[in-house]
């Protein structure tokens, strides 16, 4: 796949110039610190040396006073605690941190609840509020869902059941009528950062209480890494609040991490220093699985278990419900691509929506996502079950697929989520109408410039510029992740030394140089592109500058993302 380059702006040589000399770094280290939105010495100092103090007080959100007495009554009057979470990573982690502070002070009282992903579907359902009412809970704490959920709000009402709603997805036009609602996205809320994850406001429902309560910060740190694992997996803005929440929750992660983390990284994930990444790519999937293969009551038990021998036990359950999850991801996106390219109609659509009646509900989602990776157009996956058709939504840059799901009227029959990724049902019957209208909907709105993936790089360099105080600040700006991606540099007319080969018939490993500088890289993946590389030709890089450690002599390595003749 092509990919088009596009160069961050550029901040003003003044700005760059007086941020260098405050900080004492160079122009290129000022002008990475610029784009990212800091300015000023404090701002810096904000940044690279975040501090628990820098938390808001959980009380700046709406209703925040309101979910506290009613908790407080609860409590006080011996009711019984529902909490209630989505089955994703989001949602589970925040119901364990939610779950765990509750019932280690209030035993007896609390419960959790976690839906069934292909029998009750996304968020607060009839059968959960049955679950409550006939089993004598008063409250329900709802995490990570039910923003959208007026009339399942006004069914519990009518049962004898209080919600204290906890989300932060976008709200609708009127919100339910719940005994309190925290979502900083609501348009009256003053709460001062907006991108919490779902986890991330059950962590501010507990600093509340252990604030109103007078409880060390302790009872609430324990629970950090869960925040952290909740923010790198929904890959939430990273930036602000979140950027204090994921550095203190990897301190954690990586120092003492609470025992169900501990024994799912024990199931795969071998490393010292625990990054964003690790959560995305080895933790989260494991957690996810539990519920996208069968129960996500199994992830929730992992992570709340205070027994280390237990908790690996279920740990080694999810690891092997993830082996299931990857075959069945593999198997699904090798057909809907089969799917795709057998049928020329798709070829000239700018949207991607598939089904087949016999797709695992659980990994439409990931398929979708890998469509994205072998199409790049708006995506929509579904799978069929009893007349009625469950979508997953992804979507490419700068095009927000929410709002495209929303404007197909009355053919959707409930849709909810993110401006780049979605779920949603329909009536079977209606598959094509919907996807007709969808079309429509996406060739109307969509740029052309957001069909051809991007690579977007922060400056241009020249290899002499490069060296290892350069890459130790750089790696100080972590935790990486939206809003604060690594670092990504372009380097132009470039030629390889004669050592370029292909490792394991697919990886592209060689030597660059451009004047009297040469570094070693490594292009994973890449090895279509040795001909471009060859015989001296020149040609244009965009790459993230690295450390590589080999026979115990560690150097600076380019990690390529891109290449392209010059």
């Amino acid at each position: 796949m092509e990919f088009r380059w596009c160069a961050k702006t550029t901040p003003s040589a003044d700005k760059i110039a007086r941020l260098s000399e405050a900080l004492k770094v160079s122009p290129y280290i000022a002008t990475i610190l610029l784009q990212r939105g800091i300015e000023t010495y404090e701002e810096a100092e904000k940044f690279f040396r975040p501090k628990i103090e820098d938390l808001h007080d959980p009380f700046l959100m709406k209703d925040m006073e309101k979910a506290m007495n009613r908790i407080e009554q609860a409590l006080s009057d011996k009711e019984k605690i529902l909490v209630y979470g989505d089955y994703d990573v989001d949602g589970t982690t925040a119901v364990s941190i939610v779950f765990s502070f509750f019932s280690s002070r209030h035993p007896g009282l609390i419960e959790y609840y976690i839906p069934d992903r292909y029998k009750e579907g996304y968020g607060i359902s009839r059968t959960g509020i049955d679950y409550a009412a006939e089993n004598n809970f008063k409250l329900v704490i709802a995490l990570d869902c039910g923003i959208r959920s007026n009339a399942l709000i006004d069914y519990a009402a009518e049962k004898g059941v209080d919600f204290i709603i906890c989300d932060h997805h976008l709200p609708g036009d009127t919100i339910p009528n719940a005994a309190a609602i925290l979502n900083p996205k609501q348009h009256d809320c003053e709460y001062p950062y907006k991108e919490l994850s779902g986890a991330g406001i059950g962590f501010k429902l507990i600093q509340a209480y252990a604030d109103k309560q007078g409880l060390p910060l302790d009872s609430i740190m324990e629970y950090i890494d869960l925040v952290a694992v909740s923010i790198a997996s929904d890959l939430v803005d990273i930036r602000g609040e979140n950027r204090t929440l994921a550095y203190f929750g990897l301190k954690r992660l990586n120092e003492s991490p609470s025992l169900g983390l501990q024994a799912l990284l024990e199931g795969g994930v071998q490393k010292s220093n625990l990054n964003i990444s690790d959560i995305v790519f080895g933790i989260g999937p494991r957690i996810n699985a539990a519920g996208r293969i069968s129960d996500a009551k199994a992830a929730v038990a992992v992570l709340i278990e205070k027994d280390f021998n237990t908790a690996r036990k279920l740990a080694r359950v999810l690891t092997e419900r993830n082996h299931e999850r990857k075959e069945l991801d593999n198997d699904l996106t090798r057909e809907a691509i089969s799917l795709i390219e057998n049928n020329p109609e798709y070829a000239a659509k700018k949207s991607t929506v598939v089904f087949g009646n016999q797709w695992h509900k659980g990994v439409i989602g990931i398929v979708a996502s890998r469509l994205i990776e072998q199409f790049y157009k708006p995506t929509i996956v579904f799978s069929e079950n009893d007349g009625m058709l469950t979508g997953s939504a992804r979507s490419v840059k700068d095009f927000d697929i929410h709002e495209a799901i929303g404007a197909c009227g009355e053919v959707v029959e409930q849709f909810g989520g993110h401006k780049y990724a979605a779920g949603l049902s329909i009536k079977a019957e209606n598959f094509e109408e919907f996807s007709r209208r969808f079309e429509d909907v996406v060739v109307k709105n969509i740029h052309s410039s957001s069909l051809v993936p991007e690579i977007e790089y922060d400056l241009e360099l020249s290899l002499d510029q490069i060296n290892p105080k350069m890459l130790n600040i750089i790696n100080q700006m972590s935790p990486f992740g939206p809003g604060n991606m690594v670092p990504v540099f372009r380097s132009n007319n470039l030629t390889s030394q004669s050592t370029a080969r292909v490792l394991k018939d697919k990886h592209l490993k060689l030597s660059v140089s451009q004047n009297s500088t040469s570094m070693d890289s490594i292009g994973f993946g890449m090895s279509h592109y040795l001909p471009v590389v060859s015989n001296r030709q020149i040609f244009h890089a965009c790459y993230l500058i690295e450390e590589n450690t080999f026979n115990g002599r560690t150097s600076l390595q380019l990690r390529l993302k891109d290449l392209k003749p010059a």
